[in-house]
C-alpha cells in the first residue's frame, strides 16, 4: 500500500484502497454467498485484517469496523433487511459502522443514555454517539439505544439507520496520534425517524446481542496485533540489512 503514508498524514479515508478490496470480492468475504458474499467465516475475516494491518493500521480498523457493522445485521436482521442491505455491502457499495460508545459510556457500555421512542411508522431517536470508527463516511451505522430507560441496560436495542435519514448527522471528527486514515467521529441523533422494520432482533435484547457480537469481533483484534507486529518486523529487518555500521549491515551483529 504505497499511498497509506500519504492518506495518514493527509488524515483522508482510503477510499482506493476500499473500492480495491470490493474488486477483489474482500469486502464481502464474511458474507453468506446467497447475499453476494464468499461465504467465508472469522477465520477468512481475520485472514484479511492481519494482511492489511501489516501494511496500513488505518485501513485495517476501517475494514474491521465495516465487518462489526454488519454483523448485527447478519446474526440477527429479518430477510427483509438482509436483502435489501447485504448485498451492497459484499460489493463494497455501502460500508457499515457500529455505534455504541457515548461520553458517558465508554468501557461500561451499559451506561448509555441516547433513547429510540416509539412513534407513528417506526422510532425517534435522540442523543450522540461518539468515537465512532468510519463515522460520517460509513452509509450503515449499527446503532444501540435505550427503547425502554426504566429497565437500563435491559432496556437497550439495536438500530440499523442510514446516513442521510432527517435529524442524523455528525459532529466533529476527532484529531489523533496515529491511524488518521480512519475516521473516528461522533454521531448525533436529533428526532431522527427510523422505521419500525429497522430495528434488528427484539426490543430489549440489544445488550444479549452486542455481548454475542463483541466475542465474535475479538479474534480479529488479535489478527490486527498480529499483522501490526508483523509489519513493525519487516520493517526493522529491512532497516537493519540497509543500514551499515562499521563497514557491515547492523542486521550481521
Amino acid at each position: 500500500l504505497p499511498v497509506r503514508a500519504e492518506l495518514d498524514e493527509k488524515e483522508e479515508f482510503p477510499w482506493s484502497i476500499i473500492k480495491n478490496l470490493a474488486d477483489t470480492d474482500l469486502m464481502g468475504v464474511y458474507i453468506p454467498e446467497e447475499y453476494g458474499g464468499l461465504g467465508g467465516g472469522c477465520f477468512e475475516l481475520c485472514l484479511v485484517i492481519e494482511e492489511l494491518s501489516r501494511v496500513c493500521a488505518g485501513v485495517a480498523v476501517s475494514y474491521a469496523a465495516s465487518s462489526l457493522g454488519s454483523l448485527a445485521l447478519l446474526e440477527y436482521g429479518s430477510e427483509k433487511l438482509k436483502n435489501k442491505y447485504l448485498p451492497d455491502i459484499a460489493i463494497g457499495k455501502k460500508l457499515s459502522a457500529f455505534a455504541i460508545t457515548e461520553e458517558t459510556a465508554g468501557s461500561d457500555a451499559s451506561s448509555i443514555k441516547t433513547t429510540a421512542s416509539r412513534t407513528d411508522g417506526g422510532y425517534l431517536i435522540n442523543g450522540s454517539k461518539q468515537f465512532i470508527t468510519n463515522g460520517g463516511e460509513a452509509d450503515l451505522y449499527t446503532v444501540v439505544v435505550l427503547t425502554d430507560k426504566e429497565r437500563g441496560s435491559r432496556g437497550a436495542s439495536v438500530f440499523l439507520v442510514e446516513k442521510g435519514y432527517p435529524g442524523f448527522s455528525f459532529g466533529r471528527k476527532e484529531k489523533k496520534m496515529g491511524i488518521r486514515t480512519s475516521a473516528t467521529r461522533e454521531l448525533v441523533f436529533e428526532d431522527c425517524l427510523v422505521p419500525e422494520e429497522n430495528l434488528i432482533g427484539r426490543e430489549g435484547m440489544g445488550f444479549p446481542m452486542v455481548m454475542r457480537l463483541f466475542d465474535r469481533s475479538r479474534p480479529g483484534i488479535g489478527a490486527q496485533a498480529v499483522g501490526l507486529a508483523q509489519g513493525a518486523l519487516e520493517a526493522a529487518v529491512d532497516y537493519a540489512k540497509k543500514r551499515n555500521q562499521f563497514g557491515q549491515p547492523i542486521i550481521s551483529f
